[in-house]
């Protein structure tokens, strides 16, 4: 059964769709690439996981991992009118994790076939086209004996006879990067690996949301539409990037692996043994999310996802700004610094951000020396315009702050250690997407002296009231649980004393008491 099968699947499809309910229906165009693609996996001839000049794959044949895990092919979209060539999980094959001709598709009426060419380039050829090049891996150096072969990881390379790789699959990611692929860049030759989401769930094509590594300053993950940034995830601190919290907790189902040297800026993850098949996928709307298969409810679980919520949208209380999710009003400035706009901000709209209240008083005479506010618990800004020392310690970070006038803030690079942490970051210049987030870093800004004693006078008192408040809840809280003991003591012992009270007699075998009312008056 080769490209036919498409036909089938729209008789299939409508059948089923008609026995479903109208909820089914209104998700036709989903449900229906779905089957196809299950129908492929169910039919398909799986011979071996290598693919060499001698053979070919087209229709629904396929190549499949040697644990089974990843399976390569043709599969439909758009009620089957388009087919592409891709890779995606045996256990779900709606999780298409690569796809090679993303931007030109094959007609329902093609003939696709997946083989070598003679140079030892992997091409896709069009039948209905005279067997016209759709898609090819374009590999650098020609190899005639080269074979392309799939792996349990996901993926597909073409080798040399000596086993010298010409080309990955893993070099060119499209919507989702997996465990052991690199998201980042090669320094020497400016390549990138990054995803672009797709355009829509049933068209794979390029479409404006890409997510890309930045170098400059430290180094972190944006997600960008049209040469806008969206979404940062905040630098990496030696254990995760500081905007995702949720990182901690996924010991022992991922390590992580970050590589920061002269040659290679990059991040990937590593599936531990024994955990779930998982994937990291950049959708259409924008945001990223990592996803783990749940085998028994056999479904993708959300694990995380950014922006996640109003603070992860980028830049959105300005420069100087911070912002609090839990909060009525979710942006507020940094301690020593005002609204640019306060028109703008009683309308909601922080972007403006904040200016410092009071100049930088550096190279001040003694007792004017400026020092620090202390922002505990942060996302740390963007570090565009900053530098970092991972050698050096966190006093060292402080000291080369105050004495360069241009520095603004500084933080640790490194929070391995625990502590304060090590290494240094120094801002120069505006600080720009901060928030409060769980398990945040401490991020010191540099104020002038004036306002750091306000911070010191408007902040100490308050801890005194609130200690003063505690104290006296506390001592009347003590005095009426001795009050209510003592009236509990009291009455009981009252009413043991009226029982034997000699003012009251019984009479006979009467159970009431008459008590003589000269005693009583």
């Amino acid at each position: 059964m080769r490209l036919r099968l498409g036909k089938n699947v729209l008789t299939l499809s409508e059948t089923v769709v008609s026995a479903f309910s109208w909820e089914i229906m209104s998700h036709r165009r989903l449900f229906l690439a779905t089957l196809s693609v299950l129908l492929l996996a169910a039919s398909g001839v799986a011979a071996n996981n290598t693919l060499t000049r001698r053979s070919a794959i087209g229709g629904d044949q396929r190549l499949v991992s040697p644990g089974d895990i990843f399976q390569l092919g043709l599969f439909p979209l758009a009620n089957g009118t388009k087919w592409y060539l891709g890779i995606w999980f045996t256990v779900s094959p709606a999780a298409v994790i690569w796809v090679a001709n993303r931007d030109r598709p094959l007609n329902a009426s093609s003939s696709g076939t997946v083989t070598l060419s003679g140079a030892g380039d992997l091409v896709l050829l069009d039948a209905a086209s005279n067997n016209e090049t759709v898609w090819s891996s374009n590999s650098s150096a020609a190899a005639p004996s080269a074979v392309a072969q799939l792996d349990d990881n996901g993926n597909l390379v073409l080798a040399d006879a000596a086993g010298a790789v010409l080309w990955q699959s893993f070099d060119h990611p499209t919507n989702t990067y997996v465990s052991e692929m690199r998201i980042g860049k090669d320094v020497g030759t400016g390549a990138e690996w990054s995803l672009s989401s797709w355009r829509h769930a049933y068209d794979p094509s390029a479409s404006d949301f890409r997510y890309v590594m930045d170098t400059r300053g430290s180094p972190e993950l944006h997600i960008w539409r049209k040469g806008r940034k969206t979404y940062r995830t905040g630098p990496w601190n030696g254990l995760r990037f500081s905007g995702i919290p949720e990182m901690a907790t996924y010991k022992g189902m991922f390590e992580f692996q970050f590589t920061d040297t002269a040659d290679e800026v990059s991040y990937m993850y590593h599936a531990c043994d024994g955990s779930p098949p998982s994937r990291v996928v950049l959708h259409e709307s924008g945001v990223i999310k990592r996803m783990v298969w749940d085998s028994a409810a056999l479904r993708w679980r959300s694990f995380w996802s950014g922006p996640r919520d109003e603070c992860d949208r980028y830049g959105v209380c300005g420069a100087f700004g911070v912002c609090n999710e839990v909060d009525a009003v979710v942006c507020s400035c940094v301690w020593g610094f005002l609204p640019r706009s306060p028109v703008e901000w009683g309308m909601r709209n922080a972007s403006g951000g904040c200016a410092r209240s009071t100049p930088l008083q550096c190279g001040g005479g003694a007792g004017d020396e400026d020092g620090f506010h202390a922002l505990r618990g942060v996302k740390l800004p963007e570090t565009h315009g900053s530098s970092v020392d991972a050698g050096a310690s966190l006093e060292e970070c402080g000291r080369r702050c105050l004495a360069n006038c241009s520095c603004t803030a500084y933080a640790a690079s490194d929070i391995r250690g625990g502590g304060g942490g090590s290494g240094c970051i120094l801002w120069f210049g505006e600080l720009v997407d901060t928030r409060f987030i769980d398990g945040g870093q401490d991020l010191f800004v540099r104020l002038a002296k004036s306002d750091l004693d306000t911070a010191t006078a408007s902040t100490e008192p308050v801890k005194t009231k609130k200690f003063v408040a505690v104290i006296t809840i506390l001592i009347i809280g003590f005095g009426l649980l001795l009050l209510w003991l003592g009236f509990l003591i009291w009455k009981k012992v009252w009413r043991r004393k009226e029982g034997e009270s000699p003012w009251c007699v019984s009479e006979g075998q009467s159970e009431t008491a008459t008590c003589s009312i000269a005693h009583v008056m």
